[in-house]
Parts: structure tokens; sequence; C-alpha cells
């Protein structure tokens, strides 16, 4: 693969979150592989508390897609002018066929070899979240929408994991303004509709029947981490295992060892022993055959 070449198309060029405060905000991004190769790919992030990335590596097969999603952890202040510094590095390079993600190694995206590898920089943008609407002026006097003054509107509090509310039936709610002749504004008052709160009962309603708790990237990151470490405790628990036994089985060799030893040296002992205890039955021999020889010589 050539410098210039675009091995991975990434759509959108830019991660776009819809702000939030005090909740987490998700993006996705998929990479579109323009080659007929394998191709491995990596992100990197400048702001690696700030943001979760999942998967951050992976494998895109030929002429295939793949997406990952980046999850911004729960603001807890609004960034200034709604801006943030942040930037994104998309890392791919060619990998032989048939590689899975279990191969991917840091040494695919080294440059040191020569490897062609392609970057693309995103950079974070935020959005603004939806607004209510706000009333258009009246008689010069601006009007801001009813729900949302706290002390006039719906009030939810928790009491115990539940969800209680209150409604505030004896603040009169503003709903229209007009002008004295003094210049002073005056406010109309009226109490609360009864379509109000069967609106209240069904989002109380609403609100019950959303599960409690919504897993995040991080909690399954936790999930995965401690799945892996129990099976790498079996693993070892089967390692020392084996080690034991054949330990033992060491021990058990070295034993027939020295018995085997033991025994070949009390056999060398038992023979030695017979041959200091009598001649040789060949000098026995040659000694009578000497003295038949002397006594037939002696007689003649």
């Amino acid at each position: 693969m050539g410098l210039g070449q675009v091995l991975v198309e990434i759509q959108p060029q830019e991660l776009k979150f819809a702000f939030e405060l005090k909740k987490q905000i998700s993006c996705t991004v998929q990479l579109v592989n323009k080659s007929t190769d394998y191709v491995a790919y990596k992100v990197k992030t400048t702001s690696p508390k700030r943001y979760c990335v999942r998967p951050n590596t992976g494998i895109i097969l030929p002429r295939s897609t793949c997406d990952f999603t980046v999850t911004m952890q729960a603001p807890k202040e609004v960034p200034p002018d709604m801006q943030l510094k942040d930037k994104f590095l998309v890392q791919s390079t060619v990998v032989p066929y048939g590689t899975t993600d279990e191969d991917i190694m840091p040494s695919f995206f080294s440059k040191e070899n020569g490897r062609y590898i392609q970057e693309n920089k995103l950079r974070v943008v935020l959005a603004s979240p939806p607004h209510s609407p706000v009333v258009e002026p009246i008689n010069g006097v601006r009007q801001e929408p009813a729900l949302e003054n706290p002390d006039s509107a719906e009030t939810c509090i928790f009491d115990d994991g539940a969800l209680q509310h209150e409604l505030a039936n004896e603040v009169p709610i503003l709903r229209k303004t007009s002008v004295l002749h003094n210049g002073a504004p005056k406010h109309e008052a009226i109490h609360e509709n009864p379509l109000l709160e069967k609106a209240c009962i069904s989002s109380n309603q609403a609100l019950n029947e959303v599960p409690d708790i919504i897993s995040s990237p991080v909690a399954k990151d936790i999930d995965d981490l401690k799945f892996k470490l129990n099976n790498l405790e079996v693993k070892l628990n089967e390692a020392e295992k084996t080690i034991m036994s054949l330990k033992k089985e060491n021990n058990a060799t070295l034993q027939e060892g020295e018995k085997l030893q033991q025994e070949i040296a009390l056999l060398r002992l038992k023979s030695s022993a017979r041959v200091q205890a009598g001649f040789p039955f060949l000098f026995v021999v040659f000694i009578a055959f000497v003295s038949m020889t002397l006594g037939y010589l002696w007689h003649s």
C-alpha cells in the first residue's frame, strides 16, 4: 500500500455529542475498508480519562465496515463557549490475511519498519441540548414557560429510590401578563389545569417503567476484566497442579535411580567377595596338571 492511498474511510469526520450535564453521551463512528486487504485499526485520544472507546482496536475485513462507540463521561460543568480541545487519532494499517482481533500487536502501528499507517484526526464538537420554547414578549415583558418555574411547576423528589410528584397547587401558575396604566406589569394567576395532573401521573408511570440501572461501557469493561482474571486464576491453578505432579514424578524417578545404584553396589560387593573366597577353576586345573607331570617325571 503506497503513501497517500486511502485504506479506511471514516464517517462522520467529527465526533458530535449532544451535551447534557451529569449524563453520559455516546457517539458512533463507522470505519469503511476501501481496500481488498485485512486492515487493523487503533483509536487514541488526548483525554483518556474523559472518554471510553469500545472497541479501541479491531480488524476490518476487506470491503466491509466496522463501528466503534465513543462515550463521554458525565460532565459536571459546561465548558467555556461549549468547546473542547480534545482530539482523537484513528490509525489503520494492512495486516496479514486471516488476522483476528486477538492477534493485534502494538508493532502493527509502528512506523520504524517502514510500515504504511493511515492516520485520521477527529475533533470533538458539542451541540447544545434542545431548549424549551420561550414565550414571545407581550407588551414589552418577556415571558418564560410556566413549567420552567420551580415554584409553580411540578416538583419531583427521590424518596428511597421512588419518584414522588408534589404538585404546587397552592401556588398559581403565571399565564398572562398585562401592563397597568403606571407601567408596572400585572400578572393574572390561574390555578392548575386538571389535564396537567393527568400528564404528571402518566409521566410518573412512564418513569417507573424505565430500568433503574443502565449498564455503561465502563461497567462492561470491568466485567470483562473480572472474567479474564477468573480464567487466569483457573489456568494458574491447573498449572500449579501440573507442576506438583511433575515434581512427584521426578522425585519417584530419583528414588528409583538411587535404589538401582544401591543394588549395583551390592552386586559388585558380592562378586568381589566370591573372587576373594577361593581360587579360580582354571588355576586349580593348571596346578593339578603340573603336579601330575612332576610326579610322572619323578617316578620315571
